[in-house]
C-alpha cells in the first residue's frame, strides 16, 4: 500500500451516543498538581544547594560531572513532546502501522552521532556547539549559525506550550491559558534558577511520569478490547497492519526507505548537531560517558515507539467495540488520544491526571531544554565574545535573566500562535526546515577540509532558501487546492517518534487524492527526506563556493575540526587521490587527546581574542609525532 498515494484510512464511527463528560475529579488535579510541584522541587533542590558558589560551567554545563543514565533520560526527552504522545496513536490509528518502521533508523541515527560528532564536540571542550563553527571556519559562520538555531527554536516553543493545551482544553474542559501559564511558569523558574543539572534531573523524572502514564493506558485499554492480541486481530482485520512498503520514491509519504533511511538524516540534525543534546553531551564526565549514553538512547526510543504505535492499536480496537460519539468522530485527529483515554480511565480517580501528567512532563522537558539551550547559545555566542569583561558572578547573574527572558518569550510565542490559525502549520514545520540546513553546515566542516567560510554562509543561506521555498510552497499548493496541508513537508518540524515527528501527520487527508505532477510533486516530497534533501543541498553549493574561492589557500586549517573519521577514509585513498581532492590527510594529528582547541579559553569558557581577529590553534609543527599531547599555537587570520 502506497501511503502517500492512496490511504485505507478507517472510517470514523458515526454512533450518536453522548459525549462523556470529561470533567476532572480532585484525585485528578492532586496527581497533576503533584508533577508540578515535584518538577519545581526538584529544580530548586539544584538552584539553592551551594548558592552562591555556582559557576557559568555549573548553571550551562552541570559542571561537566553529568553520568551516562540521567543524560540518555535527559536526551530522549528533550524532544519527547506532548505533541507526540498526541500525534502518534494518532498516525497509527488512521493510517496503520508502517510508520512504525521509523524503529529501523534509530540505531544509525544514534551511532553516527556517537562516534562522528560527539569525539569532535568533546574534544575540543565546547560549550556551544556553534563554538565548533568558530574553530572551523570563522566568526560570522558561527554567529550564522547561531542566530538560525534561536530562530528555530523560539518559534517552535511557543507552538509546543501552546498546541497541547489548546487539544487538552478542547477534549477535558481544562482551562487553555491556566495551563499556559502554569507550564510557562513552572518551567521557567526551574530552568534559570537550576540552570542544566536542574534540567537534566527534571527531565528524568518526567521521563519516568511519560512511561507510566502511557503504560497505564495500554494496561486498560487492553484489557477493555481483550488483550493486546486481539487489538492486533482487529487491526489487522481492517488493514491497518502494514508489511514493508520497499517503493523507492521519494515522493510517496511513508515507504521502508523513506522511513529507515530518510529518518537517520532526521536523527542526526537533532542528536548529532541539536545544541539541546549536543550540551548534554558535554555535560558527561567522560567522553566514554557522553557515547554511552548516546547507545542508552535507543532502546528507551524502542520502547517509546512501541507504546506509542500500541496505544494506537489499542485505541482503534476500543472504537471498534465502543464507536465514538458524533462529536468525537468530528473532532480534530490530534483529540483524538485525549477523547480515547478520557473514555477509558473515567470512573477509574487519578489515572486521567496521571495522563494529563504524562502530557505536560512532555511539555515541560521539552520547553525546558529550549530555553536551557537558547540561553546558553544566547551567553557563549553573541555575548561573551563581544564582552569578555564580565565577571563570573555577572555572567551568572546574565544567564539567569536570559533564561527567564526566553521562559517570558515563550509565553509571548504562544500567544501568537492563539492568532495564528492555519499559519501556524507553517510555524510547526520551521522547526524541521531548518535542522536540515545546520545538519549540512556542520557535515561539511567535519568532512570537508577544503570547505572555506564563504562556502559555509552560502552554502547555509541555499539550504534554508531550499527548505523554505519546498515547505512553505507545499503548504501554500495545499491551500490554494483546498486541501488540508499535508504532513509530507508539516511533520518535518518534529523528528523521529521520541520527538514530536507527527504532529501534523494527521493533517493527511483520508480521501483519495490524485497523483500530483510538475512542481506540485516536488513540493510533495516526504517530510522524512526533508533534512536530507536540505544537509545536502547545504554540502554541494557549499563546496562549489569553496572551490570557486580558493579552498583553504592562505587560510589555517585546525586538524581537530575534522572527524576522525574521515582521516580513517582519506587513508584508504591512493596519494594521488588525495592531492588530486586538495584534502590533507590529519590522521599524523593525535585526535584522541582532550586538548581545549582555544589554549586562550579560560576555564569559564571566556575568548579572549579580539572582535576583528580568529583565534586559530594550530598544532606546532613536528609535535603530533611526540609520545604527548600536540602543541597549539596560534595563528590569526582576518575575518
Amino acid at each position: 500500500m502506497s501511503v502517500g498515494v492512496s490511504t485505507s484510512t478507517p472510517l470514523l464511527p458515526t454512533s450518536d451516543t453522548d459525549v462523556v463528560t470529561s470533567a476532572f475529579s480532585l484525585v485528578d488535579y492532586v496527581v497533576f498538581a503533584l508533577l508540578l510541584v515535584l518538577s519545581l522541587a526538584i529544580g530548586l533542590y539544584h538552584a539553592f544547594r551551594g548558592w552562591g558558589r555556582h559557576t557559568v560551567g555549573q548553571l550551562l554545563m552541570a559542571d561537566r560531572k553529568m553520568g551516562c543514565l540521567p543524560v540518555a533520560l535527559s536526551l530522549l526527552a528533550t524532544f519527547q513532546s506532548a505533541v507526540a504522545i498526541l500525534g502518534v496513536p494518532s498516525e497509527i490509528y488512521r493510517f496503520g502501522t508502517q510508520y512504525w518502521f521509523l524503529g529501523c533508523c534509530y540505531f544509525l541515527g544514534l551511532v553516527i552521532p556517537a562516534h562522528v560528532f560527539i569525539p569532535v564536540f568533546y574534544r575540543l571542550h565546547l560549550t556551544s556547539a556553534y563554538e565548533y563553527l568558530e574553530l572551523r571556519f570563522n566568526k560570522a559562520v558561527r554567529i550564522c549559525g547561531t542566530v538560525t538555531f534561536i530562530f528555530q527554536m523560539v518559534i517552535y516553543m511557543g507552538v509546543v506550550l501552546y498546541a497541547p493545551s489548546l487539544a487538552l482544553n478542547a477534549v477535558t474542559g481544562f482551562d487553555l491559558w491556566l495551563s499556559v501559564l502554569t507550564l510557562g511558569i513552572v518551567c521557567t523558574i526551574y530552568t534559570a534558577l537550576g540552570g542544566l543539572k536542574a534540567v537534566i534531573w527534571t527531565d528524568v523524572f518526567q521521563t519516568l511520569v511519560m512511561f507510566l502514564g502511557q503504560l497505564v493506558v495500554i494496561i486498560v485499554g487492553s484489557t477493555r478490547v481483550g488483550g493486546l492480541g486481539n487489538a492486533w486481530e482487529v487491526a489487522s482485520q481492517h488493514g491497518l497492519i502494514s508489511g514493508i512498503e520497499l517503493n523507492p520514491d521519494p515522493f510517496v509519504r511513508h515507504t521502508f526507505w523513506t522511513l529507515a533511511f530518510g529518518g537517520v538524516f532526521m536523527m542526526l540534525s537533532l542528536y548529532g548537531v541539536n545544541q539541546a543534546q549536543v550540551q548534554r553531551y558535554l555535560s558527561s564526565r567522560t567522553e566514554k560517558a557522553a557515547i554511552l549514553s548516546c547507545y542508552a538512547v535507543f532502546p528507551c526510543q524502542q520502547v517509546v515507539l512501541c507504546m506509542s504505535c500500541l496505544i494506537g492499536l489499542v485505541m482503534f480496537a476500543y472504537y471498534q467495540k465502543y464507536p465514538m460519539s458524533s462529536q468525537q468522530a468530528q473532532a480534530a485527529p490530534d483529540q483524538f488520544v485525549l477523547y480515547f483515554v478520557m473514555d477509558l480511565l473515567k470512573g477509574l480517580p487519578g489515572l486521567p491526571g496521571l495522563f494529563v501528567a504524562c502530557l505536560f512532563s512532555g511539555s515541560l522537558s521539552t520547553i525546558s531544554s529550549a530555553f536551557n539551550s537558547l540561553a546558553t547559545v544566547t551567553m557563549e555566542d553573541l555575548i561573551r565574545p563581544w564582552f569578555p569583561q564580565f565577571s563570573e558572578v555577572q555572567a551568572i547573574m546574565l544567564s539567569r535573566i536570559l533564561a527567564f527572558g526566553y521562559g517570558l518569550l515563550c509565553l509571548g510565542m504562544a500567544y501568537i500562535s492563539s492568532q495564528m490559525g492555519p499559519v501556524l502549520q507553517a510555524a510547526l514545520s520551521i522547526f524541521g526546515m531548518v535542522g536540515g540546513p545546520l545538519l549540512g553546515l556542520f557535515c561539511l566542516g567535519m568532512f570537508f577540509p577544503c570547505a572555506n567560510p564563504p562556502g559555509a554562509i552560502v552554502g547555509l543561506l541555499a539550504g534554508l532558501v531550499m527548505a523554505f521555498w519546498i515547505g512553505i510552497g507545499s503548504i501554500v499548493t495545499k491551500m490554494a487546492f483546498g486541501v488540508a496541508p499535508s504532513p509530507s513537508n508539516i511533520s518535518s518540524f518534529s523528528l523521529p517518534s521520541n520527538l514530536t515527528t507527527v504532529a501534523m501527520t494527521t493533517l493527511m487527508p483520508s480521501t483519495t487524492r490524485s497523483r500530483p505532477t510538475g512542481l506540485q510533486r516536488f513540493y510533495s516530497l516526504s517530510y522524512l527526506w526533508y533534512s536530507a534533501h536540505n544537509s545536502t543541498t547545504v554540502i554541494v553549493v557549499g563546496l562549489i563556493v569553496s572551490w570557486l574561492t580558493g579552498g583553504m589557500r592562505g587560510r589555517t586549517l585546525n586538524p581537530r575540526t575534522i572527524s576522525p573519521v574521515f582521516s580513517r577514509l582519506v587513508d584508504l585513498l591512493p596519494l594521488s587521490c588525495q592531492k588530486r581532492l586538495h584534502c590533507k590527510s590529519y590522521s599524523q594529528v593525535d585526535l584522541s587527546v582532550d586538548t581545549p582547541a582555544f589554549p586562550e579559553k579560560m576555564s569559564n569558557g571566556m575568548l579572549k581574542n579580539s572582535r576583528d581577529k580568529e583565534a586559530v590553534a594550530v598544532p606546532e609543527e613536528g609535535s603530533a609525532h611526540q609520545g604527548s599531547s600536540p602543541t597549539f599555537i596560534l595563528q590569526e587570520t582576518s575575518l
